[in-house]
């Protein structure tokens, strides 16, 4: 069984919306031996806060690709990776020249998670689709790596996207383009990420939860075949509740590649390099 790796989740937002910290969190982290640390979105929150809404409305959140610039060059090794873009909310030629740009700026270290949302208020605020944000998903990645492609000029057309006649340079470092790394719990979901996706990505899972969705995976893939070209499907989770290197182990036994592990909240600078470098030795030493 590999060594499963260790990623930092909440670079962008909370403490780390402060770039000086984020960029001790993600030295620290590279030092300490993390693979990762990763990004999330909200563009806009419902004010007052209503469910299902994630986070309280006045708590500060960047752009996740924005710091993660920043980040490439603060760091030398660290993947850089979004935990996760919105993607049917976004225009997808935009984000394959963002993506492109911080995979160029960072000499390829770029992973990018989407996912389809849930959000509704976020989704009407910005006059995108909430209906069928799932099939916007799949189309925007296929899209995006049409635009990404050496072929040119490049051509694409979908329900929803279509484009000919054009070409966007630089192209990414990573060929064919950066990993894209799906989110969600839903089977659809997860069909998506068999089918579509290099990686898949679990939030806030226990053992339980992260064992259900694996085999929602396998189920995925026996009913509805993957891709060759995708290669093996790399596997994320941000895990529920205490871990301990037993409880890695376990996440390692279920075929869990990497744990994201979550920043907390409201730490200040040095409480955050301090988790960083405790958790190091806690962990990363002794899944070593």
């Amino acid at each position: 069984m590999a060594a499963i790796r260790f990623g930092l989740h909440g670079i962008n937002y909370g403490p780390c919306a402060d770039p000086e910290v984020a960029a001790r969190v993600a030295r620290a982290a590279e030092e300490a031996g993390f693979d990762s640390v990763w990004t999330a979105e909200h563009v806009v929150l419902p004010d007052p806060r209503v469910p299902p809404s994630p986070m309280h409305p006045d708590q500060p959140i960047l752009d996740p690709l924005t710091p993660l610039a920043y980040l490439a060059a603060r760091t030398t090794r660290l993947r850089l990776a979004t935990g996760i873009v919105i993607l049917p909310q976004r225009n997808p030629l935009v984000l394959a020249k963002e993506a492109a740009s911080v995979d160029v700026l960072s000499g390829g270290r770029l992973i990018l998670g989407v996912a389809a949302g849930y959000l509704e208020p976020e989704f009407r605020a910005l006059g995108a689709s909430f209906e069928d944000r799932g099939t916007r998903t799949v189309e925007y990645i296929a899209a995006m790596r049409a635009i990404w492609s050496e072929r040119r000029p490049a051509s694409f057309s979908g329900r929803f996207v279509r484009f000919e006649g054009v070409c966007a340079r630089p192209l990414p470092v990573q060929r064919p383009g950066p990993p894209i790394v799906m989110g969600g719990h839903s089977p659809m979901a997860l069909r998506r990420a068999v089918q579509h996706a290099n990686g898949w990505y679990g939030w806030a899972l226990d053992l339980d939860g992260a064992a259900q969705c694996i085999e929602g995976l396998r189920t995925a893939a026996e009913r509805y075949g993957r891709p060759v070209d995708l290669g093996p499907l790399e596997i994320s989770v941000t895990p529920r509740g205490e871990v301990t290197p037993a409880v890695v182990e376990q996440y390692a036994a279920l075929g869990v590649h990497r744990l994201v592990l979550i920043l907390p909240p409201r730490a200040t600078a040095d409480a955050l390099e301090r988790f960083v470098t405790d958790t190091a030795r806690a962990l990363i030493d002794a899944a070593g």
